[in-house]
């Protein structure tokens, strides 16, 4: 067996390993809405995704030393605080608007989600405003996102990133295609950071051997999710996001433990066809988490698709040559012990996703540990 054929498996073993323990949709994206009043105020209403404020609150402890957020309603002050700090609204020159918090707390509208009403008092700052979020995008990381929604008279969308500037509210948003680009980087970099879909994809393909096979698997996987993405999207159909993530791990365990038992990829397209239904529940909740434009609901849609479609694409260009380049190092067969490393590593990767999704993970460790 050649080198690269023994290392192959340690090296991806290694590699989803090392990210198991993150949450498979990392989204690290938060949003504004944004609406002038009158006397020159703003309500700004901020939302987290709540996996990804209890990430950056976790990393700010220091900011609360001597509180306890135990007694009731602290854990709403201190995140209220968390995001009066790092949000504001100034002029050109740095006079900052004075603000306040008005609510922080559950966003009625989405269980999974935090929001933070905030009030911010310009009627003594001249000039133009602006939207200042750089310190919120910050602590979110060098993948945050921050997407802006502005009512009233310069009504409009946009996506602020790190390096951006702060954001100034005289001039127009961008429009419906400038945002549609920015909601296919989305889906590529969530498909490319969804590494349970990742490890579907690679359990579903390890066995296959020609293209056609391919195609099917990936066009079926394509029309199934994309229906359930659709009805989610547009809330015609909306299932609980802990049983979806779950229901996401469970396909992956079945893909990987078939390769064990069957070599047959012809007729795989089946199992892709029917777990895509519930993999497109798992996308929708990424696209919910950027917040789809009311005004452009359907191009955000078929956006964001795209962007999944491409990194899925990106994914298959390189991981079915690369196995195909190593069967030629094995006189053109597929190894059985490259599969069935592989297919072990990711059916693994697939419980411990199961456990922590229907939240027996810790039970199951501390049993563990118990018995050892």
């Amino acid at each position: 067996m050649s080198w690269s054929l023994k290392c192959l498996p340690i090296i991806v073993a290694a590699l989803l390993a090392s990210i198991a323990p993150a949450f498979a949709h990392t989204a690290d994206i938060s949003t504004a809405k944004i609406t002038p009043e009158k006397d020159h105020s703003y309500q700004v209403d901020v939302g987290f995704l709540a996996t990804d404020l209890e990430r950056i609150f976790r990393d700010t402890m220091s900011e609360r030393a001597g509180v306890d957020i135990s007694q009731p309603g602290a854990l709403e002050i201190e995140i209220g605080k968390l995001i009066q700090r790092r949000v504001s609204m100034h002029d050109a020159e740095g006079h900052a608007c004075s603000g306040r918090v008005e609510y922080s707390g559950e966003d009625p509208t989405n269980v999974d989600s935090v929001l933070v009403k905030l009030k911010f008092d310009c009627a003594n700052v001249p000039g133009q405003i602006f939207y200042d979020a750089k310190n919120l995008l910050a602590a979110a990381g060098s993948k945050g996102k921050h997407l802006v929604t502005l009512t009233g008279a310069n009504a409009g969308e946009t996506m602020l990133y790190p390096a951006d500037a702060p954001l100034d509210l005289s001039k127009p948003l961008e429009t419906v295609w400038q945002l549609m680009w920015k909601f296919v980087q989305a889906g590529v970099e969530h498909i490319l950071t969804g590494y349970d879909h990742i490890s579907f994809l690679i359990a579903i393909l390890l066995w296959a051997t020609r293209v056609w096979p391919v195609v099917k698997i990936v066009t079926a996987f394509t029309v199934s999710h994309s229906v359930t993405l659709s009805l989610a999207a547009l809330d015609i159909v909306t299932l609980p996001s802990q049983w979806v993530e779950a229901a996401i791990a469970a396909s992956i365990i079945y893909v990987a433990v078939e390769n064990f038992v069957s070599r047959r990829v012809d007729g795989r397209w089946r199992d892709t066809f029917l777990f895509g239904f519930v993999h497109g529940f798992g996308f929708a909740s990424g696209l919910k988490e950027l917040g789809v434009p009311a005004n452009a609901v359907l191009p955000a849609l078929a956006s964001f698709n795209i962007g999944v479609e491409l990194g899925q694409v990106a994914i298959v260009l390189v991981f079915v040559p690369a196995l195909l380049l190593i069967d030629k190092q094995t006189g053109g067969k597929r190894s059985p012990q490259l599969v069935y490393a592989l297919s072990a590593v990711i059916a693994l990767l697939g419980a411990y996703w199961l456990l922590e999704r229907v939240g027996a993970l810790d039970f199951v460790l501390a049993h563990i540990g118990h018995s050892a």
